[in-house]
């Protein structure tokens, strides 16, 4: 088979669905020596492409192939690069299979079977959390890329029945591959020496509760920031560290507001973006790791705390429970007091902590990135095998 995947999430620092795409290429790149595979990306910079095949394992191994399409077309935006770039390219080097996320390309021959990876359809219960133009472009194009799509990849059981059930998709045509923490996350250099650097580059206090992650609306940092004023008074040593881009893209304002009110600009720290090699550091400085969003497709943050060995408190909600069993404290999104008495035990309560760590580890090791390469492997195969015995 000639598989394309699209690969312009790697490198521009777009959290979830860029680990998803880097790891499954990466483990791909490790136990397929059978297909060859095209990579597409709308990067032309050669230094940055030569990074990715770097950091993908693929320097050395010419059946994965990184394509640049700038040189086909400059138009790079979603809309343009499904419409015209992507289809100008497949028409004269088809593939077999055409792997995505979200949005399908238009125009692309029927025999090149598309494969595409939803995270989550947040958009459709929580519009209020969307911008207009970006709400009319999920609701117009998902349907007709779901429609499309010859296989639709959820990555846990709920999203892939939420998708299942809101678009009236056939079960058959859906199935969900789970996340799973970055291969070398656990490798990574996690000394006294190193945790002291990065405390110092990053300024972080001597404790503090942890978030990692986008600060979308949906996301809930609020309710954390209101619940952490809650228990700043009866734990004065506990600090909110925040890891996203503030002020990026779709950023929530609210969280600046609750700051203000009340008066924990002293108290709260924005690092801002961590390199990939720099987050099992920030969890193992953490005394507690926080996740309080109101809806989620997977979250891979809460198995890098399982990992790192730091307890965590998380949400409660469908996906949550799906992915992290008994290894955490749940809490109501919407109940701020709820949220605070679960961070003041998870801080106060040694022998609750030492047990949570330790589920959380046996949690984590529930999932990989090998086994979930595996499956799509099997899915590429099983899609193809209908069209050779015909």
């Amino acid at each position: 088979m000639i598989i394309g995947i699209d690969i312009r999430s790697i490198g521009k620092k777009q959290t979830g669905g860029e680990a998803v795409f880097f790891n499954l290429v990466k483990n791909l790149a490790l136990i397929d020596n059978k297909n060859e595979y095209k990579l597409f990306t709308d990067i032309s910079e050669e230094a940055v492409i030569s990074k990715i095949k770097k950091d993908l394992g693929i320097e050395n191994k010419p059946a994965f192939e990184v394509i640049s399409l700038v040189a086909v077309s400059p138009l790079r935006n979603k809309f343009g690069w499904n419409v015209w770039t992507l289809p100008k390219y497949l028409r004269k080097n088809p593939v077999d299979i055409y792997h995505t996320q979200y949005i399908t390309p238009f125009f692309v021959p029927k025999r090149t079977k598309i494969v595409t990876v939803i995270h989550d359809i947040s958009f459709n219960f929580f519009p209020q959390f969307i911008k207009l133009a970006d709400l009319f472009f999920l609701k117009t194009l998902i349907p007709l890329s779901l429609k499309r799509a010859d296989k639709i990849i959820a990555v846990s059981k709920f999203t892939c029945d939420e998708i299942v059930k809101y678009y009236e998709i056939d079960p058959r045509k859906s199935d969900w591959i789970y996340n799973a923490v970055a291969d070398n996350f656990s490798k990574e250099d996690t000394l006294p020496e190193k945790l002291d650097t990065i405390r110092k580059k990053y300024d972080l206090p001597e404790k503090f509760i942890l978030y990692i992650g986008t600060m979308q609306p949906r996301k809930n940092l609020p309710v954390m920031v209101e619940a952490y004023a809650k228990i700043k008074n009866i734990i004065p040593e506990i600090k909110l560290v925040l890891v996203g881009g503030k002020g990026a893209y779709n950023f929530d304002k609210n969280i600046g507001k609750t700051i203000h009110k009340f008066h924990l600009s002293a108290d709260v720290v924005f690092p801002g973006f961590v390199p990939e090699e720099e987050k099992p550091a920030f969890f193992k400085l953490a005394k507690a790791f926080c996740f309080p969003s109101r809806y989620e497709g997977f979250g891979i943050p809460v198995l890098e705390a399982f990992a790192a060995g730091t307890p965590a408190v998380i949400s409660d909600i469908a996906p949550h429970r799906e992915i992290a069993g008994k290894g955490a404290l749940f809490f109501d999104p919407k109940d701020t007091n709820d949220l605070a008495e679960k961070l003041k035990q998870i801080i106060q309560d040694e022998n609750l902590r030492n047990k949570l760590v330790e589920k959380g580890k046996m949690q984590a090791r529930k999932f990989s990135w090998k086994n979930s390469a595996e499956k799509m492997l099997d899915i590429y195969n099983k899609m193809t095998s209908i069209d050779r015995k015909s």
